[in-house]
């Protein structure tokens, strides 16, 4: 294309500019918001890659088991192997600090001859207190069996210095260990502390026992070979992984909360599309006779189709790079606020650093200037077809707007949709799920100029003749509707499938935790992964006390199943002689009870994992063998993706000799107040219990933890509206200029200003109820798309369907208004044009 012509097209954008400033706005945000989410993730995860690889060190491949741990004796067995150069087991514990206000501390006890030959980044440097009368370090301090040594980022954190005592929580008491030095090579942000395994084992009772094993191979020997060859020696639920196989399994837990916001983002962005669409083809039409006059002078179909497609390419290339620049700074400030995690709690506690991610910023680019020449794509048709002779005419941009039904290109988008949502996903995503979505939203607005007329005719004439103009107009012009209404139907379908979706899995949780809460206290010595819990006496002296009509203990503890050994939630708690498990299928009490295999009630992640039914059989790894249980029901989890598996406590206890409790649920007398309860379990145990709390309490809790995690979500839905009402202004502002010599032949009639800014608010309230009722429709199908194939497919859970009434009407009303409004604002320019003027430009 020559010089000429690019000025001829882009300087078109210059002259148009608020309508170009919006667009370039709209695909700004979706690529603000859709970058802004991978750049966060991207950071957190490498930062947590990071710490991950800085504690393996130089190990080849890595021996996990439960959370709890296994026996060490397996150490012994690999450390003999012929394809082991070096073994080096480790007892991982977190542990809660008391006088720290809840805090826990990652604390590693190692073996500090075999560590330094594989993990030599956790190495112990003794020190001595500062002002001390003996300077000389204590060389044997690292094998002291209460000695601890701390990162720098965890001595800042805690504020404790070499010589101090740091008291942790085994069990329900406390032990005071002392900091003798530090960790140098943890790295800056690890938050951690090392000690001799034979020391740590006895302190937090932990004794044969060790949770990972590190495991460098001797030279030339294939790692794939030997991980397979050791898993065949291993315990059940204890297997051997690569680093990466590590870092995969805990990524894996928040990758579909970051596919999700990814695509919401990219639907965002295709909105912004819509809106460039708009702005382009109310372009193409207002330009109609010029483009006419290149045709006339020997511009062919090809150029003029290039150069329309370069405006919106241009388009999504400054908006691409507005969105750049805004995803960046978004970015950095999130990370100064809210650090790595974006609600959801991930990633919380992970410090991660902003850094260029130039493939990432390409492909967003690329998407930006994508959805700025899919929106000119269209116009850019319609201007090749048109014939120039016709088109030099006055009044023909006319036949612009007289867009014919197009009802099998409806059907058929919608029918291969429903075809989609019925395939299985692509990795764990719901590709096709995703893209049921964008052919819904294609289909709801190809379906407006079909729809417009039938709802025209279905208001009937009315009595107003303002209204019947408005209708009239409408009627024989749908295209202006999908013109205007494009951004509507797109913005309005986002906005309301994800306000039922939302409100219905916040009902769906609330039902969940009135389920899971039935008691009128709840007791936690720490948290689960911890290293306090409550042992047997504790747990009598609190079932001893005055009030306290019966109690539901909990043990919590991971198992690993299935080919793949990845980690599962194990929870041990009375089951049949309680309530509180929401079964979507099976029973609490199965009818082999006693006379079969014990029961166990699986997830729905678990069931979908492992391809489960009820009455099924599994195998549970418990006290180092396979034990054989049966699918007695499916229920419904909402905090663990990963999969859980529930089995009776006593069974629990039989088969590992685990006596030990996380939660404790009571439930009291008839009158007895849960406060009065709580003081007496303080004067009975002091402070030894981490946590107490009403069952009212921790619903709120966890209800403002989904709120918050739906946050970034709210923020997509905002902008989806906003983008369609962007549309709506710049549509019609732009429409009002285009008929500037229709608008003063009605002011020739007698119409005034006023009422032609009234008849133009109709139009567009015309308009945005046409684009609202189709987009309710198509946001309940995109709804029943995101629970019941895209959120099924990605976190594996159900949820009751169930639609916010209130919400919906507010909102349409809400959209119906503002967009009448905006037309009337931006009509406001050409109704000062005076109307003598306006019928001149006749030929």
């Amino acid at each position: 294309m020559s010089a000429a012509l690019r000025h001829v097209f882009l300087a078109s954008l210059w002259r148009r500019r608020l309508a170009t400033a919006l667009s370039l706005l709209a695909i700004a945000l979706g690529v603000t918001l859709g970058l802004a989410v991978q750049l966060i993730n991207s950071a957190a995860l490498d930062e947590l890659g990071r710490g991950m690889r800085l504690l393996a060190g130089e190990a080849d491949l890595q021996v996990v088991g439960p959370r709890g741990g296994f026996d060490d004796t397996v150490y012994l067995r690999l450390a003999q192997r012929p394809e082991v150069a070096q073994a080096s087991p480790v007892l991982e514990i977190e542990a809660r600090l008391p006088d720290h206000e809840g805090e826990t501390l990652r604390i590693f006890g190692i073996d500090l001859f075999r560590a330094a030959r594989v993990t030599p980044l956790l190495r112990m440097e003794v020190k001595t207190p500062e002002g001390a009368a003996d300077a000389n370090p204590d060389r044997l301090a690292p094998l002291r069996p209460d000695n601890l040594f701390l990162s720098p980022a965890a001595a800042e954190r805690l504020g404790v210095a070499v010589g101090d005592r740091l008291k942790v929580q085994v069990g329900v008491d406390e032990v005071a260990l002392h900091v003798a030095g530090s960790v140098p090579d943890a790295g800056a942000d690890q938050a951690l502390a090392v000690m001799d395994i034979a020391g740590a084992q006895p302190v937090f009772e932990r004794i044969g026992v060790i949770t990972r094993i590190d495991l460098r191979l001797v030279p030339g020997v294939s790692r794939a070979a030997a991980q397979r060859r050791l898993n065949e020696l291993l315990p059940p639920g204890v297997a051997v992984m690569t680093q990466a196989e590590t870092e995969a399994e805990v990524s894996g837990l928040s990758r579909a909360y970051r596919v999700n916001l990814t695509m919401l983002a990219a639907i965002a962005l295709l909105t912004g599309a819509f809106l460039v669409f708009s702005a382009q083809w109310l372009s193409v039409v207002r330009r109609r006779p010029e483009l006419a006059f290149l045709r006339a002078l020997g511009l062919d179909r090809g150029a003029l189709h290039r150069g329309l497609l370069a405006e919106g390419g241009t388009l999504g290339l400054f908006g691409g790079l507005l969105g750049v620049a805004l995803a960046y700074l978004l970015t950095a400030l999130a990370f100064r606020v809210i650090g790595g995690d974006l609600g959801a709690g991930f990633f919380r506690g992970v410090s991660p650093e902003l850094r260029f991610a130039p493939v990432l910023t390409g492909v967003y680019l690329a998407l930006a200037v994508l959805a700025g020449l899919a929106g000119a794509w269209l116009p850019a048709r319609e201007a090749v077809q048109m014939i120039p002779a016709r088109a030099l005419r006055s009044g023909d941009e006319a036949e612009a707007y007289r867009a014919a039904p197009r009802w099998r290109h409806v059907a058929a988008i919608l029918g291969l949709a429903g075809v989609l949502c019925l395939l299985p996903p692509i990795g764990d995503i719901p590709v096709s799920g995703y893209i049921a979505v964008v052919l819904i939203l294609v289909g709801a607005v190809l379906a407006l100029p079909g729809v417009t007329p039938r709802a025209m005719a279905l208001l009937g004439p009315g009595r107003s003749a303002l209204g019947r103009l408005a209708r009239a107009r409408l009627a024989a012009a749908p295209g202006q509707v999908l013109v205007a209404g494009a951004g509507i139907v797109a913005s309005a379908a986002l906005a309301v499938s994800m306000a039922i979706m939302v409100f219905s899995f916040r009902g769906s949780v609330d039902d969940w935790l009135t389920q899971l809460l039935p008691a009128d206290l709840y007791l936690r010595a720490s948290d689960s992964n911890t290293s306090g819990y409550l042992d047997p006496a504790t747990v009598s002296r609190i079932a001893a006390l005055p009030g306290v009509m019966r109690m539901r203990p909990v043990r919590f503890e991971t198992v690993r199943l299935g080919e793949s050994r990845r980690a599962v939630a194990l929870i041990a708690r009375p089951v049949q002689r309680s309530t509180g498990l929401p079964l979507v299928a099976g029973t609490l009490r199965p009818g082999w009870a006693g006379d079969g295999p014990p029961p166990a009630w699986i997830s729905e992640a678990l069931a979908d994992r492992l391809g489960l039914a009820v009455g099924a059989p599994l195998e549970l790894p418990l006290g180092g063998e396979d034990d054989p249980f049966r699918v007695a029901g499916i229920w419904r989890d909402y905090a663990r993706q990963q999969g859980a598996v529930v089995i009776e406590l006593d069974d629990y206890r039989a088969l590992t000799g685990d006596a030990r409790t996380n939660d404790l649920g009571l439930f009291l007398a008839e009158g007895i107040e849960p406060e009065a309860v709580m003081a007496t379990i303080r004067e009975t145990l002091g402070e030894r219990i981490g946590e107490m709390i009403l069952p009212g309490e921790l619903r709120t809790m966890i209800l403002e933890v989904f709120d918050r995690t739906f946050l970034v979500t709210y923020l997509m839905e905002a902008v989806a509206v906003l983008i369609g009402l962007f549309g709506v202004s710049t549509t019609f502002a732009a429409m009002a200029t285009s008929r500037r010599k229709e608008l003063g032949i009605l002011r020739h009639l007698g119409l005034r200003r006023r009422q032609i800014g009234t008849l133009l608010a109709r139009e567009a309230a015309l308009t945005a109820g046409v684009g609202l009722m189709v987009g309710l429709l198509a946001g309940g199908a995109i709804a029943l798309v995101l629970i019941e194939v895209i959120n099924r497919q990605s976190f594996h859970w159900s949820m009751d369907l169930r639609l916010p009434l209130g919400v919906l009407v507010a909102f349409g009303l809400a959209l119906v208004l503002l967009s009448a409004l905006a037309a009337r604002l931006a009509g406001r320019q050409a109704m000062r044009q005076d109307a003598l003027l306006a019928v001149r430009e006749d030929w």
